[in-house]
């Protein structure tokens, strides 16, 4: 749209010659609404109408003068068609006429003809050079129709008339809410955190925003809600674990509505597991169980960080981190030492304030010389492989050495294979193969995800065989 409102406003006390001028517009093209247009009505008398002819639209007044000749007014203006209309204003717009006149093209004068009333009344004063008009001030529930004429200085020519009536209403438009690309997904506050969000919305007039926290009504005591004419906003000032849940909002115009849910998880640190356990010590290994901490924080686990102090210095030291199972073998203990182990939870705040204790000791025993007293009866110790310590299911990152771990007991001493989906991996230069005291481990350099599959330790002598087995995913870590 162009122009600008009117400088003026036809006021009450003018005469009803004056009224007929109407309020003075500016060339901009702006002007306000006029009122009744009594001299108007006097200069060009309406021809008697039927009353019931009036309803469609009204017929504009006869001229009383002699019309000109044709060819010195412009003809009627082309395409006359409403742009916009508000609550306030009505703007029009038109195209040129295909006929100018001899005399030139001094403007245009836009006249309206309210519903009901037969008189066409002019909105301004002196022609405008414009094509396109803006009426201010107009009152809700006004409905007219409008005509455009063109004026050179032989009069007016034969107006464009719109088809409809005008009518000034309330403009509604439909309650859309907008909700922040951050807030599509879960919502992860840690306990004591606040939380403020603003969620934008739409909608004319004002809609009436209303939010429920898991299908019920909000605590007001703990949850403060401001909503404007276009956001509404949730604050929360120290956010709690019984905040967390499924928050709706929910905006309503005219019977209309949209909704919009944002789900919140308000988190804290876990608490350690629940117990432990020295399961096994042999060898320079020590074997442990534990079970899972009673409270996870209100969200997943990332795993268990395990660590090992030796009795003599007491210092800690971490020897796995994010560990996923519930058991497990710690290897290369110094033979003479004797350890504590203890064990950690995690979670996405990070690790438990405390952790879980053996509270005894892993004694690594030195291999004693034992004196063979006369008249000794040798026993037979041979017994068929075994597994003391299986295979645990084992995920890893790409481009990270992994390590699988289990123990066997056996007499004669085993011979230990290794393999993948049932295929022998002796010779392959990515697997490297070890055993000692009983603990057999098998290194995986530097894994891809064809790596992935089901790996089998089988021991095998004179006596028999076992074997055991275990699944490794190797797979990037998931971001958090």
């Amino acid at each position: 749209m162009t122009g600008k409102a009117a400088s003026e406003a036809t006021g009450p006390e003018e005469t009803a010659s004056e009224s007929a001028c109407v309020p003075i517009t500016e060339p901009s093209g702006e002007v306000a609404a006029p009122e009744s247009k009594e001299e108007e009505q006097a200069q060009e008398p309406p021809e008697p109408q039927d009353p019931a002819s009036q309803a469609p639209a009204p017929i504009a007044p006869t001229a009383a003068k002699p019309a000109p000749p044709s060819e010195d007014v412009p003809s009627a203006p082309l395409l006359l068609t409403v742009e916009d209309v508000s609550s306030s204003s009505v703007t029009v717009s038109w195209e040129p006429p295909e006929r100018l006149g001899r005399l030139g093209l001094q403007g245009y004068v836009v006249e309206i003809c309210r519903e009901g009333a037969s008189e066409w009344v002019p909105v301004n004063a002196r022609p405008l050079m414009v094509t396109q008009q803006t009426l201010r001030n107009l009152a809700l529930g006004d409905k007219f129709f409008l005509r455009v004429a063109a004026v050179s200085s032989a009069g007016a020519g034969p107006p464009a008339v719109l088809d409809q009536p005008v009518h000034i209403q309330e403009i509604i438009e439909p309650p859309k809410i907008r909700v922040p690309r951050h807030l599509r997904q879960t919502y992860i506050r840690q306990v004591g955190e606040s939380v403020n969000l603003q969620i934008p919305f739409q909608g004319k007039p004002k809609p009436q925003a209303s939010w429920i926290h898991n299908g019920h009504a909000l605590d007001s005591k703990r949850v403060n809600i401001r909503s404007g004419d276009q956001d509404s906003i949730l604050f929360i000032r120290s956010a709690q674990r019984s905040d967390s849940g499924r928050y709706e909002l929910t905006v309503r115009l005219e019977g209309l509505e949209a909704k919009a849910a944002i789900d919140i998880l308000v988190i804290e640190k876990p608490g350690p597991p629940s117990s432990i356990r020295l399961l096994d010590v042999w060898g320079c290994n020590a074997a442990l169980e534990w079970t899972p901490p009673q409270d996870t924080g209100n969200t997943e686990l990332l795993g268990y960080t395990v660590q090992k102090a030796d009795k003599k210095t007491g210092q800690w030291f971490t020897v796995l981190e994010r560990y996923h199972p519930t058991t497990c073998t710690i290897s290369h203990l110094i033979v003479g030492n004797s350890y504590y182990f203890r064990v950690f939870s995690e979670n996405l705040c990070g690790l438990s304030d405390s952790a879980t204790s053996t509270k005894e000791l892993a004694h690594i025993q030195k291999e004693d010389i034992a004196a063979k007293p006369k008249g000794f009866i040798e026993r037979d110790f041979s017994e068929a492989p075994s597994f003391t310590q299986p295979l645990a299911d084992h995920t890893s990152t790409p481009g990270y050495s992994t390590q699988l771990f289990c123990s066997v007991r056996a007499s004669p001493k085993p011979k230990i294979i290794w393999m993948k989906n049932k295929m022998d991996l002796r010779g392959d230069p990515k697997y490297r193969a070890l055993s000692e005291q009983g603990v057999c481990t098998l290194e995986i350099r530097k894994p891809s995800p064809f790596d992935s599959g089901v790996y089998t330790c089988k021991a095998i002598n004179v006596l028999g065989e076992a074997s055991v087995d275990c699944r490794l995913e190797v797979k990037a870590s998931a971001t958090h």
